[in-house]
């Protein structure tokens, strides 16, 4: 049995996937922190641990993310865009077009017939572009970020936001509240807003079908719903999407092996 690990060190959250014989047998995921490499040891900790191997039974680690250099007992760092592409494929082959809505950045990028990154975007620095935006809105409108997708899906007159700033729109959000404009309404407009972002990043890489929607910010009922509406068909979005880096790393892990 070969098994390999992909460890994806992300600003947020960090994420491992253990990977047998070209088979997805365990993945872990838990709050980055501050320390980039206890987190790392942490969650190759768990992986072996659930899985009753021991660090004798992997020959290869690949680390990848916002923290990946911290990783010092990986084989090898690999860009987060070669994983993410790789980490789509395995799981949807027929997928071109991809976004990974992060915490600090969302990164478009095509993929073509083998799984390789042919071209890619990143969103500007400002957080509203990424999913920070979604956080800033949800701690405003004192509600956890996990309950504001379903939340948004029950809006009856959506608000428009006329910023993509994180820090505007938090601003325009606390007026709209003072207006009397209820939290389902605000939550489709942000949702609105930063979907049309994701949108004009995944226009300027090229859309082609099928197209996916990865990271955090794809765990959002209501912002899949808000681009979906934009490009007008279904996009396709991983069971957990937080861990199609990880994944891609522990693809790219075991192509190691087949070359060695």
């Amino acid at each position: 049995m070969v098994c390999v690990i992909g460890i994806d060190i992300g600003s947020a959250f960090s994420k491992g996937i253990l990977m047998c014989d070209q088979k997805i047998v365990g993945s872990y995921v838990m709050p980055s922190g501050g320390n980039y490499k206890l987190a790392a040891e942490r969650v190759k900790e768990k992986l072996l641990y659930k899985a009753g191997l021991s660090s004798n039974n992997i020959l290869y680690l690949f680390a990848t993310g916002y923290g990946a250099k911290s990783v010092t007992f990986a084989d090898d760092v690999v860009t987060d865009i070669s994983c993410h592409s790789k980490g789509i494929f395995y799981l949807f082959p027929s997928v071109r077009t991809a976004v990974d809505v992060g915490d600090l950045f969302s990164k478009a990028f095509r993929i073509d017939e083998r799984g390789n990154s042919l071209t890619f975007l990143l969103s500007g620095k400002c957080a509203g572009g990424s999913a920070r935006v979604l956080q800033v809105i949800a701690n405003v409108l004192q509600v956890k970020v996990e309950e504001i997708g379903e939340l948004s899906l029950k809006s009856q007159k959506r608000i428009d936001f006329n910023t993509g700033c994180a820090v505007f729109a938090e601003t325009e959000a606390i007026s709209r509240i003072a207006e009397g404009a209820s939290k389902e309404d605000l939550l489709a407009g942000i949702h609105r807003a930063l979907a049309a972002q994701i949108n004009s990043l995944a226009e300027r890489v090229g859309i082609e079908r099928d197209y996916a929607l990865a990271g955090g910010g794809a765990r959002d009922v209501g912002l899949i719903k808000a681009v979906e509406e934009i490009v007008g068909f279904e996009i396709v979005v991983p069971e957990e999407p937080r861990l199609t880096a990880a994944i891609g790393a522990a693809v790219l892990a075991g192509g190691k092996v087949k070359s060695a």
